[in-house]
C-alpha cells in the first residue's frame, strides 16, 4: 500500500526572504571551512553508519546556520541532514556494485551511461533468460531422456527441474525488490541477505557453475561440429572395434582446448563484441525452436520418409551401407549387399556369418512416423539399459542366439553409457539453468524491482512450456529406437532432432552450433565478473589478486583462472559427466537463495519489505527442500563433494576473511537463536553434570588503557577450550562521559589481546567513579540471563604491601566477599607473569591439588579441564589431602582413591600427616610483624603529623624487636598444643585456655619477648595453620608446574582485613605458580552418570 507524502512549509520570519528559505532548504548540508574536520555532535560521539544519504552532505557553514527556522537542530546538521538534502541524494543515487570498480565509473563513461537509454522487461531480463535457459541439452540429450526415461518419467524429470527453478525465481524476486538492486546479480543478493560466509561459498560456487556451465557448451559446440557438420575433421581414428568412443572423447579434447584459448582470447580483447552478437545467438535459438514445432505440425499430415534398418529388433547404424537389406537383386541376379559384408567373412553367399544374422530378418521402420501413428504408447514407459547394450525395438520378432562373445565390428547401434533415472535428472538440470541471468542485468535496468520478477517469471514459465511441449511432442512423432540413439547413427549420422526439423536439418545443426557458442563466450565473460566481485569485497584474503584487471577494469587475472577451470571440465570430454558436476553447483546456488527469502521472511526483519509480494517462506522452504532432494538425486557423492567445498570455503572465511556487517539474515537468526537460547536455560540452576565454569576474567589496566597481566587471558583459554561462556571485564576509574574515548581504546586493546591469545568470549567495560563499585557491578550484573558467568578469575594483587596502593588489599578482599555473597567460584592466580603461554607445552610436570577443604570439587575438576589444553596435556595430576592425628590416613586414602575412581578422574592421591606441635617463635615474630604492618596501614589516611609520630613509634618497637631476636631461642614443648584444624570444641577450649595467665607454656615463651604477649591469639593461631600448611606444600610441592590450593574465606570482622591478605602472602610463599581456589557454594562435579 502506497504511502501518502504531505509537504508541509516551514513559514519564515515575518520580515524574512521566501526564496532565501527556500534555498537552504534545497542545500544538501554543511561542510567544514578551511577543510577542518567535522566536530562530533552532541551524544555519544560514535560515528553514524556510511551510507549515501548520511555524512554526505556538502555545503558552506556560514550558509547554512543563516537561516533560524532549523536553529533548534543546527548542532545535529553536520550527521543528520535535512529531508530536502536526503530526497535529493535518493534522487541521484546509482547503484553501482559495492566492492566492484568497472571502467564506467569514469566521468565520461558514466555521461554516456546516463545518456544511454536503459533497458525494459523485455530486452532486459526475459531475453537474456530465455538465451541463458534454452541451449545445449534440448538440441543433443532431450530427445534421448525421452527415449531412456520414456514420456511419463521424462515429464516427472522436466516438471520437478521447473519446479525448483520456479519456486528459486519466487525467492530471487523477492529478495531483488527489497531495496534498490546494485549491480552484481546472484553473488551480491546472497552475501546481503545471509552474510559473508554464506556469500563467499555460495558466490564461489556459483562461479564454478558458470565455469563448467561454460565447458559444457564448448564440449557440446565441439560434439555438433565433429559428430554433425564434419565428421572427417577428426583428428584422432578410431582403431579397431570399440575405439570410437575413445577416439571421440581425444577430439573433444584437443578441439575444445582450441576453441576455449580462442574464446578466452575474444573476451579478453572486447566484450562488447560478445554482448553485440548475443541477439544473434538468442536469434539462433528461437529460430531453432520454430523449426522443430514447424517439423512436428508437418508430421501431422506428410511424415518425412526416414527409414530405420533393423536387424530382429535391433537397430542398425547406417554409417556404413545404405540398402537395409541382406541381398538384393540386379540384373535377375541375387548379389548381397554391403550389410551382408558386414556380418559375413565374403561377399557370397556361402561365406560364414553370424549366427544372429543368419536367424533374424532385415526389416525397416520409419524413423519419424509422425503425431497421428500413434507411437506415443509406445514411448510412454521407459528403457534403461546398461552400457554397450543393443538399442532394440519392443514388439519386433527375434531369434535370440547364445553369445559367444560379441564380435567385433558389427554395425550395431549401442548404447554408451549406463542410464538411470537420477543420472537422467543431473544431466537435464543444466537446460534449466539461466534464471539469475536477468538479476545479473540489475545495473542496467530501467525498473530493476518491476522487471526482475515479472521477466525472470515469465521466462521460466515459457521455457518450462517449450520443454514439457517437446518432451511430449517427441514421444509423439519420434521411433523409441531413434529417441535413444543418441548420435543419430541409425539416421546416418544425423542429428535426431534436426530429421523432425522444417524445413532443413541445417537450421537446427547450424543454429544450436552458434547458440551453444554464444553461450560458452556469455559463461566466460560473466564467470571473471563474478569472481572479481568476490575478490574486490575482500571475503576471501587469497582471492584478492583477482580482483585486479586491465586499466579498464577487465578482469585479466580471472579470466586466466576461469580459462584454466574451464579447460579441467573440458579434459573430462563428455557431456554427459560434466552436466551433473555444474548441476550440483547451480543447486547449491539455488538452495541458499531459497534460505535467504526463507530466513529473512521467519525473521520478520524490519527492514524485510519486498516490493513482490507473491512470495512465502512455505515456498521458499520447498524450494529448498527440492534443490537439496536434487543435489542426491543427481549424484550423492557429487553432492557431498560439493556441500564439503562450499563447507570449507564457509570455515575459511570465518575464521580468515574479512570482517563484514551487511546487515544478513543469518546474523538475525543467530540472535533470534541466542535470544530462544537464553530464554529456555533462563529456569534454575544447570544440573552438577553440565556445570562448567563460566568464567569473568577481571583485567588490570595501566595508564595507556593496556593490559597488565596478558597471561591471565591465555590461562583462560587453556582453561576453557573455547567451551563455555568467557566474560573479559574490567574497570576504569572516572564518569562515562568522560572517559567514554578512553573506555572505547580500551576494549580495542582488549578484544585485540583476546583475539591474539584466542580467547572466546565477551568484552565487558564498566566506568565508574571508584575501582571498588565498578568491579562489584560486574560481579553482580555481567552476563545475560541464563548465560551469566558462575567463576571470577582475577590476578593476585601484587602491590598490596605499597606504600602508594593503599586500596589494592582493601578492593581484593572486597571482591572475596561479593563473590563469596554472590554464590560464584573464585580463582586467584598468583604470579600470574609466570603462566605458560598458549604456544608453549610442557613435556612433563605435574599438577598439585592440595585439597584442605570441600568446597564443592572445584579442585579435581579444574586440573581435568587444563590437562585437555595442549599447554598441560602431558602434566600428571596428584592430590594431596591433609590428615590430622586422629584421623586414620591409610583408610582416607583408600577412600579418595575409591572417590577419584567413580569420578573417571586419574591421578596419584598422597594424605600428608600433620603432626601437633607448638606454635613456634617464628610464627610469633610472623604475627608481629603482620600486626605492625596492619598499623601502618591503618595510619595511610591520618594527617602528616600523626602518619610521622606513628612511623616513629613502629620504628621504636621493631628496633627493640631486633634487638631481642638475637637472643631468641627454640621454646620449650608445651603439654598444651594448638591444634592444626580447630573444630568448635577445640576452639572454645583454647579460648578459655588463652584467658588463663597461669599458663606456663605461654609464659616461657613470652619470656623470650615481651610483645608476643599482646599479640591477638586467634591471628597466631591463622598465622601457625598458614606457616605450617606452607611448609608442607613447598615440601611436596616445590617442583610443580602448578599448584591449586583452597582459598580461605576473609574474616567476618573487617577490621582483620589486612591481616588476611598476610596469611595468603605466608600460605602461598616460595612456590612459582599458584591458583588459590574458592567454591561457589555447590557441587560442580558428580560420580553418577
Amino acid at each position: 500500500m502506497p504511502t501518502n507524502f504531505t509537504v508541509v512549509p516551514v513559514e519564515g520570519r515575518a520580515d524574512g526572504d521566501g526564496a532565501e528559505v527556500a534555498g537552504r532548504e534545497e542545500t544538501p548540508g554543511p561542510a567544514e571551512e578551511d577543510g577542518e574536520p567535522a566536530s562530533p555532535g552532541p551524544g555519544d560521539g560514535t560515528p553514524r553508519e556510511i551510507s549515501p544519504f548520511i555524512n554526505n552532505v556538502e555545503m558552506e557553514r556560514e550558509s547554512y546556520y543563516e537561516g533560524k527556522n532549523m536553529a533548534l537542530f543546527e548542532e545535529e546538521m553536520d550527521s543528520n541532514p535535512m529531508v530536502s538534502s536526503l530526497l535529493n541524494k535518493l534522487a541521484t543515487y546509482t547503484n553501482l556494485s559495492q566492492g566492484v570498480v568497472e571502467h564506467e565509473e569514469d566521468e565520461d563513461s558514466r555521461r554516456r551511461e546516463a545518456k544511454a537509454p536503459r533497458m525494459g522487461t523485455f530486452i532486459g531480463v526475459y531475453l537474456p533468460c530465455l538465451q541463458n535457459i534454452l541451449g545445449v541439452i534440448l538440441f543433443l540429450r532431450l530427445t534421448w531422456i525421452v527415449g531412456a526415461a520414456g514420456v511419463l518419467e521424462s515429464f516427472l524429470i522436466v516438471a520437478m527441474c521447473c519446479t525448483c527453478t520456479m519456486l528459486t525465481a519466487i525467492s530471487m524476486s523477492a529478495i531483488a525488490t527489497n531495496g534498490v538492486v546494485p549491480a552484481g546479480g546472484s553473488y551480491y543478493m546472497i552475501s546481503r541477505s545471509l552474510g559473508p560466509e554464506f556469500g563467499g561459498a555460495v558466490g564461489l560456487c556459483f562461479y564454478l557453475g558458470t565455469t563448467f556451465a561454460g565447458a559444457m557448451y564448448i564440449l557440446g559446440t565441439i560434439e555438433i561440429f565433429l559428430t554433425y557438420i564434419s565428421p572427417s575433421a577428426a583428428i584422432f581414428q578410431a582403431e579397431g572395434a570399440g575405439g570410437e568412443a575413445a577416439a571421440m572423447l581425444h577430439n573433444m579434447r584437443v578441439y575444445g582446448s582450441c576453441t576455449l584459448v580462442l574464446m578466452a582470447v575474444v573476451v579478453f580483447v572486447g566484450v562488447k563484441y560478445v554482448n553485440k552478437l548475443a541477439l544473434v545467438f538468442l536469434a539462433c535459438v528461437v529460430l531453432s525452436i520454430l523449426a522443430i514445432y514447424a517439423g512436428v505440425i508437418k508430421t501431422a499430415f506428410d511424415p518425412p520418409d526416414i527409414p530405420v534398418c533393423l536387424l530382429g529388433n535391433r537397430t542398425l547404424s547406417r554409417r556404413s551401407f545404405n540398402v537395409c537389406a541382406k541381398v538384393e537383386v540386379i540384373s535377375n541376379g541375387t548379389v548381397t549387399t554391403a550389410l551382408w559384408g558386414l556380418f559375413c567373412n565374403g561377399s557370397s553367399l556361402s561365406a560364414a556369418c553370424d549366427e544372429y544374422f543368419v536367424q533374424n530378418n532385415v526389416t525397416e521402420v520409419q524413423g519419424i512416423p509422425g503425431v497421428a501413428s500413434g507411437v506415443f504408447l509406445d514411448n510412454l514407459w521407459g528403457t534403461y539399459s546398461d552400457k554397450g547394450a543393443f538399442v532394440e525395438k519392443k514388439g519386433v520378432p527375434s531369434v535370440p542366439v547364445p553369445e559367444e562373445g560379441r564380435p567385433s565390428g558389427m554395425p550395431y547401434v549401442l548404447t554408451d553409457i549406463m542410464t538411470y533415472f537420477t543420472l537422467l535428472v543431473g544431466i537435464y538440470f543444466p537446460s534449466v539453468t539461466g534464471i539469475m541471468a536477468g538479476s545479473n542485468r540489475s545495473g542496467d535496468l530501467k525498473d530493476a524491482q518491476k522487471s526482475i520478477p515479472t521477466g525472470t517469471i515469465l521466462a521460466i514459465v515459457t521455457t518450462s512450456f517449450i520443454y514439457l511441449s517437446c518432451i511430449v511432442l517427441f514421444g509423439a512423432c519420434i521411433e523409441g529406437v531413434v529417441l535413444r540413439d543418441k548420435f543419430g547413427e541409425a539416421l546416418q549420422g544425423n542429428l535426431v532432432i534436426g530429421m523432425l526439423a522444417w524445413p532443413s536439418p541445417w537450421v537446427i545443426v547450424i543454429g544450436s552450433f552458434f547458440s551453444t557458442c554464444g553461450a560458452g563466450l556469455q559463461s566466460l565473460t560473466g564467470a571473471p565478473r563474478l569472481l572479481q566481485a568476490i575478490a574486490r569485497d575482500g571475503i576471501v584474503p587469497f582471492l584478492q589478486v583477482f580482483g585486479h584487471g586491465k586499466a579498464n577494469g577487465e578482469p585479466t587475472w580471472a579470466l586466466l583462472l576461469t580459462a584454466l577451470i574451464c579447460e579441467t571440465g573440458i579434459l573430462i570430454a563428455s557431456l554427459d559427466a560434466v552436466a551433473p558436476i555444474l548441476s550440483m553447483f547451480f543447486l547449491m546456488c539455488y538452495m541458499f537463495v531459497n534460505l535467504a527469502c526463507a530466513v529473512q521472511t521467519l525473521l520478520r526483519t524490519p527492514n524485510w519489505r519486498p516490493r513482490f509480494k507473491y512470495y512465502h517462506w512455505t515456498l521458499s522452504f520447498l524450494g529448498m527442500s527440492l534443490c537439496l532432494a536434487l543435489m542426491f538425486i543427481c549424484s550423492w557423492y557429487y553432492a557431498l563433494f560439493a556441500m564439503l567445498i562450499a563447507g570449507c570455503i564457509y570455515k575459511y572465511i570465518e575464521y580468515r576473511g574479512a570482517e563484514k556487517e551487511w546487515g544478513d539474515g543469518i546474523r538475525g537468526l543467530s540472535l533470534n537463536a541466542a535470544r530462544y537460547a537464553l530464554l529456555r536455560v533462563e529456569h534454575g540452576p544447570p544440573h552438577t553434570k553440565n556445570w562448567r565454569p563460566q568464567v569473568l576474567v577481571m583485567l588490570n589496566l595501566d595508564a595507556e588503557q593496556c593490559v597488565k597481566h596478558p597471561r591471565l587471558l591465555s590461562f583462560t583459554s587453556q582453561l576453557k577450550a573455547g567451551k563455555g561462556l568467557t566474560i573479559v571485564g574490567s574497570v576504569l576509574e572516572g564518569t562515562y562521559l568522560d572517559k567514554h574515548a578512553e573506555a572505547q581504546r580500551a576494549e580495542e586493546n582488549i578484544r585485540a589481546l583476546m583475539g591474539a591469545e584466542k580467547t572466546k568470549g565477551f568484552c565487558q567495560l564498566v566506568v565508574s567513579s571508584n575501582l571498588r563499585d565498578g568491579t562489584s557491578h560486574l560481579i553482580q550484573s555481567a552476563g545475560l540471563g541464563g548465560m551469566k558467568h558462575n567463576t571470577v578469575l582475577m590476578a593476585w594483587p601484587k602491590s598490596w604491601k605499597q606504600a602508594d596502593n593503599p586500596f589494592s588489599w582493601k578492593n581484593f578482599v572486597d571482591t572475596v566477599r561479593d563473590t563469596t555473597a554472590a554464590q560464584q567460584a573464585l580463582l586467584v592466580a598468583k604470579n600470574i607473569d609466570m603462566f605458560p603461554q598458549n604456544q608453549e607445552r610442557f613435556s612433563e610436570g605435574n599438577i598439585d591439588v592440595w585439597w584442605i577443604v570441600h568446597d564443592g570439587g572445584m579442585l579435581m575438576l579444574l586440573p581435568f579441564l587444563l590437562c585437555q589444553h595442549k599447554v598441560w596435556r602431558k602434566c600428571r595430576m596428584r592430590i594431596f589431602t591433609v590428615a590430622q592425628v586422629d584421623d586414620n590416613s591409610i583408610q582416607m586414602k583408600k577412600d579418595l582413591q575409591t572417590f577419584l575412581y567413580h569420578l573417571r578422574i586419574s591421578a596419584e592421591v598422597e594424605v600428608v600427616e600433620m603432626v601437633e606441635n607448638d606454635i613456634s617463635a617464628f610464627t610469633y615474630e610472623k604475627t608481629l610483624m603482620m600486626e605492625q604492618r596492619s598499623q601502618m596501614l591503618k595510619q595511610m589516611q591520618l594527617s602528616k603529623t600523626e602518619r610521622e609520630r606513628e612511623a616513629q613509634l613502629i620504628h621504636d618497637r621493631n628496633t627493640a624487636s631486633h634487638t631481642m631476636a638475637t637472643a631468641r631461642t627454640q621454646a620449650p614443648s608445651t603439654p598444651d598444643r594448638v591444634q592444626m584444624t580447630w573444630t568448635k570444641e577445640k576452639l572454645i577450649a583454647e579460648k578459655h585456655r588463652n584467658k588463663d595467665p597461669g599458663a606456663s607454656g605461654f609464659k616461657d615463651l613470652f619470656s623470650l619477648k615481651p610483645e608476643w604477649g599482646n599479640l591477638d591469639q586467634s591471628n597466631v593461631r591463622r598465622m601457625h595453620t598458614a606457616v605450617k600448611l606452607n611448609g608442607v606444600v613447598l615440601s611436596k610441592s616445590q617442583d610443580a608446574q602448578l599448584v591449586l590450593l583452597n582459598m580461605p574465606g576473609p574474616p567476618r570482622n573487617r577490621q582483620g582485613d589486612e591481616n588476611y591478605m598476610e596469611f595468603l602472602e605466608v600460605l602461598t610463599e616460595g612456590l612459582n605458580r599458584v591458583l588459590l581456589v574458592r567454591g561457589g557454594g555447590r557441587e560442580v562435579i558428580t560420580i553418577y552418570s
